[in-house]
């Protein structure tokens, strides 16, 4: 059986950096979830960041390739640099998803982690803009497809290939 890595909110854990889940309702997932199917995978707290913890957005929207890169930094709203943790956590979300020959990820949206079709401008005024966050970027770079929770039917489909 195919195994399919996930945002561990989405899943119902309480990680976001609010204390909260983001529990998604969808059928096809709550399928997978049945079928023992799913990794679920939360890259901030496994990169060391406790929950609850300040919001953090990349520096400018510039997206995860190039904090990836070391041409940008995730910030919080009193500009502690959180870089390494999220760094961290995505390189311990590759290994992980080498480990269970993962090649569909299905992850939370607008997260500087995990968003995969946009993310905060940085600005912490609820701006968002098209990017990727920092494990998107990786995994993607990896050749794993990440669809954020709005787009499982077409990582179902990708399955299907």
């Amino acid at each position: 059986m195919e195994r399919i890595l996930v945002s561990a909110c989405l899943m119902g854990r309480r990680v976001r950096f609010d204390g909260r889940a983001k529990t998604s309702d969808d059928t096809i997932l709550a399928a997978w979830r049945a079928e023992g199917r799913l990794v679920p995978f939360c890259p901030e707290v496994e990169g060391g960041l406790p929950v609850p913890r300040p919001p953090a957005e990349i520096e400018g929207g510039a997206g995860g390739a190039a904090v990836l890169a070391g041409a940008a930094r995730i910030l919080t709203p009193e500009g502690a640099d959180v870089t390494a943790h999220f760094l961290e956590g995505a390189r311990q979300c590759l290994a992980v998803a080498r480990s269970f020959g993962v090649r569909i990820a299905i992850l939370k949206e607008g997260s500087p982690s995990c968003g995969s079709l946009r993310i905060y401008d940085g600005t912490f005024r609820g701006r968002m803009l098209p990017g990727e966050g920092v494990t998107a970027a990786l995994l993607v770079a990896n050749g794993i497809e990440v669809f954020g929770e709005d787009r499982i039917a077409d990582a179902a489909r990708a399955l299907r290939r």
